[in-house]
């Protein structure tokens, strides 16, 4: 499958949704929500956890100190696992062995075309493994099971298959001097790549990470987020079945203040790779800079633009503005979080978001036909219903949703507000939960000011028939990644990163690849040269 498109998905589940059932009064109106999507009762997931371990030289291991911490189950919030919780220690331990593999290991010093197929076997056994790895990830993040299994592990897959081409065609180039010399350039790997990843996409950030790293025959250490360790654990091993050398990937299961500043701080990692928070970006860029100036590249936080014009088709407009704010439970740095609607349809559009929304099916993740889980955990479901209660409160008008989702676990109903204003929190600050804010605009230069108006640039998307204002709003619009009738279009190829506070450099695609390298220039003279 050489593109994989996340805006296809669960395209399938549509026939399931309802909005027949329960009723939620929350002073504004009554708000159904499917019966069918009840979480009561938790499904069994059909895997186990073989993988609790720090990964480090190519051997699972306890942490030094012994300590371990769990990782829930966001249905339930029930232990799945106690994980071994990796401290300075354990990093130093990890930072060692990678080091050892770059420096005195077979993996930089082989040809590209060995290290590409070690690459490939790793996507054979993930596509081998794929149920397994689709339930473990369901199970410890959330997210429906059929966007692990039909989306998210065959693009790990696919994205391992695109970076393992890439080895043996990274080069650098010949230059003509003004003089006799020979001149050249050197892509040289880089050495240690220090990599944190987030909770809300553990494969696919563990691809974008450790696949443009490892084509370029670089040395790894990773460290997980808390939340989800699971998930890297397993593919882990699964890279090593493939034939990756001990060494080259270390796997760290830990906290932020302890092993990811650790890392952060460390005078033999080389090249840091984060994505998070922009709060924690800051604190990333400045250990590093405290340290030993190790390169950083950030992915950071958005509040994206969703602008729907006044040509639009509103059905469709709904439902591509719906997707683009609550997939992956709205737990998505790219999240079209701000709908900007043109007066012309906007009273059209408010009624049929809402509807969207209450007929989103809401339930447990390994159940069939389910939109919607739970949010990944207690601390962020607090957020979120507090953000909502801001929103509230500030004037907005709620047209669904609003509270919790059932008695158990961490699901809130999906929730839409219109007549929201620029000033209100939950117009400004990423709230990273299944929260619609549907605004109103009249002119076009008016929309592009308010859009640009964040200090976030993430992403952004138009929706309109006319390709003038397609075009004029592409070249406006102050953001990394511009969606033009779509939404979360994320093929291998495609570099994703933002401007301002949404990040620094970019991930996926060729553009990756600079992340991981040095360049050298090699000047030779030249004695009595034919040519110049």
């Amino acid at each position: 499958m050489a593109a994989r498109r996340i805006s296809s998905l669960l395209s399938a589940s549509l026939p399931f949704l309802s909005h027949r059932g329960k009723q939620s009064y929350l002073g504004r109106g009554i708000y159904n929500y499917s019966k069918s999507a009840s979480i009561e009762n938790t499904i069994k997931p059909p895997v186990t956890v073989q993988y609790d371990k720090l990964l480090i030289n190519g051997q699972f291991v306890e942490a030094a100190s012994g300590k371990t911490f769990p990782t829930l189950d966001p249905r339930s919030g029930e232990v799945i696992a106690h994980v071994s919780e990796g401290n300075l220690e354990d990093v130093n331990r990890a930072v060692a062995s990678a080091r050892k593999a770059f420096d005195e290991g077979p993996w930089p010093k082989m040809t590209a075309y060995e290290r590409s197929k070690i690459m490939f076997r790793f996507a054979d056994l993930i596509e081998k493994h794929n149920d397994e790895i689709a339930a473990l990830e369901t199970w410890d993040n959330g997210k429906p099971f059929e966007q692990s299994a039909k989306i998210e592990v065959p693009m790990l897959a696919r994205l391992f298959r695109y970076y393992g081409g890439w080895a043996d065609k990274i080069h650098g180039l010949t230059i003509r001097g003004d003089g006799p010399h020979h001149v050249q350039t050197l892509h040289e790997p880089i050495g240690v790549a220090g990599q944190i990843i987030p909770w809300n996409f553990p494969l696919l950030m563990f691809a974008w990470k450790v696949g443009p790293a490892l084509a370029c025959g670089n040395t790894v250490v990773l460290k997980t987020a808390e939340q989800t360790p699971l998930s890297a654990l397993f593919v882990s091993k699964l890279l090593h079945e493939a034939g990756l050398p001990d060494g080259v990937l270390n796997v760290v299961s830990g906290f932020g203040p302890t092993a990811g500043a650790a890392l952060c701080s460390h005078m033999d990692v080389d090249k840091l790779a984060f994505t998070g928070s922009t709060e924690t970006g800051k604190r990333v860029l400045e250990l590093a800079a405290k340290s030993n100036l190790k390169t950083v590249t950030l992915e950071l936080g958005g509040k994206s633009p969703f602008i729907v014009c006044e040509d639009a088709d509103v059905d469709k407009a709904v439902e591509l503005a719906h997707f683009a704010l609550f997939f992956n439970q709205g737990q998505c740095c790219c999240a079209g979080s701000r709908t900007f609607v043109h007066e012309k349809v906007y009273d059209e559009f408010v009624e049929k978001a809402k509807e969207r929304a209450l007929k989103r099916a809401v339930g447990d993740p390994f159940k069939a036909g389910m939109e919607q889980g739970p949010q990944i955990d207690g601390e962020q479901f607090k957020k979120i219903l507090k953000y909502i209660k801001s929103g509230v409160e500030s004037g907005a008008t709620l047209e669904a949703g609003g509270d919790r989702f059932g008695t158990k676990g961490y699901y809130i109903q999906p929730t839409v507000f219109s007549n929201v204003k620029d000033d209100m929190l939950i117009a400004k600050d990423e709230i990273f939960g299944p929260v619609q804010t549907v605004l109103k605009f009249k002119e076009l230069g008016e929309v592009i000011r308010r859009a640009n108006n964040s200090p976030f640039g993430l992403a952004a998307g138009v929706f309109t028939q006319n390709l003038d204002t397609a075009n004029t709003l592409t070249r406006a619009l102050r953001a990394g990644t511009v969606w033009i009738n779509c939404f979360d279009t994320f093929d291998a190829a495609i570099p994703f990163g933002g401007y301002k506070m949404s990040g620094i450099g970019r991930e996926k695609g060729e553009y990756s690849l600079k992340n991981y390298l040095q360049v050298k220039a090699v000047v030779t003279a030249l004695k009595n040269p034919a040519w110049l």
